[in-house]
């Protein structure tokens, strides 16, 4: 059994258990998480040496089981212990975002959850801290950027212009800017800003890590009402835009189970193959990104249309394939 199903259901029987007036069986427990009753058993007894509150008592002819109701009241309106509980836990999931404001926030909101929590309650989140890690790669080290993301949050929250020094990372060059910030977008371990670009007379993405000097002018403005952020990125992949493109990739069985398992792009559709393997379809906006999102799978991945992409990743496996051949030549003469 996985350990995340475990502690999930257990997650609910607290929630049910807070939520019920006059508890709940074993019976009732089980067909609420459809389960078997020796599981919720398994589950109550586990909660109860974890520290929870948790007694049963005989109600006409039941066992019914509920959470002690001086744990009930001690939670202010309006959360609820699970709500308090997800909130102190969920800073663990955003230490990605160490040594900005943003995880500043958290960690003073952790606190004070920590001093409003039932000691019954504040056990059992050790005990999920010693069995629960989330992982989040790959990030950055944005406490180098600490101050940049704080100007960049200011500067956006009151509608001020900023001139920026930026570092294009494809031309490699700076150069100077003058941009609205519209909105600070955390995507794929990367902060970045999105905004009207007065230089381009459009509205960009631009890397908070790349911006070289930050300067806040006096020049205010509004976000136009009609714009959307998920128009804006409507089809793109990831962070890079282009024109709207239908891709279908084939995959073999042996990485069909993890494609299917997971949304890439909101237009997917897959197409299931009598031998196991499955076609991808999406339209997506470029392809850039999806153009190395379909090499990291190596050979179990072979774009089918457009034929453009196609022809960019045989060429970038040949270059590859020359570049490994020349290393390995220059490791012989050596």
């Amino acid at each position: 059994m996985a350990r995340g199903d475990q502690l999930g259901r257990q997650w609910k029987i607290i929630q049910t258990l807070i939520s019920s007036k006059k508890g709940k069986s074993a019976a009732e427990l089980a067909s609420e998480l459809d389960c078997h009753p020796r599981t919720v058993y398994r589950d109550l007894e586990a909660l109860q040496i974890a520290g929870f509150p948790i007694y049963t008592e005989r109600v006409e002819g039941k066992s019914l089981w509920s959470l002690l109701d001086t744990v009930k009241h001690q939670i202010p309106i309006p959360f609820s212990l699970p709500e308090l509980m997800a909130l102190y836990f969920g800073t663990d999931m955003l230490r990605v975002f160490k040594d900005t404001v943003f995880y500043d926030s958290l960690k003073s909101l952790s606190q004070k959850i920590k001093a409003t929590l039932p000691p019954e309650s504040m056990k059992y989140l050790n005990n999920l801290e010693q069995t629960l890690h989330i992982g989040l790669k790959p990030y950055k080290e944005y406490g180098k950027f600490k101050e940049i993301i704080n100007r960049v949050n200011d500067a956006a929250t009151n509608r001020k212009t900023i001139e920026i020094v930026y570092y294009t990372m494809s031309r490699k060059r700076e150069s100077r800017r003058k941009i609205d910030p519209y909105w600070i977008w955390f995507f794929n371990g990367t902060f970045y800003m999105i905004g009207f670009c007065h230089m381009r007379h459009e509205i960009r993405i631009f890397a908070l890590d790349r911006i070289k000097m930050l300067h806040e002018t006096k020049d205010t403005f509004e976000v136009p009402e009609d714009f959307s952020m998920e128009e804006f990125m409507g089809q793109s992949f990831g962070v890079f835009k282009g024109e709207p493109v239908r891709v279908r990739i084939w995959f073999s069985p042996e990485v069909a189970g993890y494609i299917k398992e997971k949304i890439w792009h909101e237009s997917q559709v897959i197409q299931q193959q009598d031998d196991g393997s499955i076609i991808f379809e999406a339209e997506v906006a470029g392809t850039q990104e999806i153009k190395f999102w379909v090499m990291s799978w190596g050979s179990h991945a072979l774009v089918l249309e457009p034929e453009s992409l196609r022809e960019e990743i045989r060429a970038e496996a040949e270059a590859m394939l020359n570049r490994y051949e020349g290393a390995a030549e220059a490791e012989r003469v050596g």
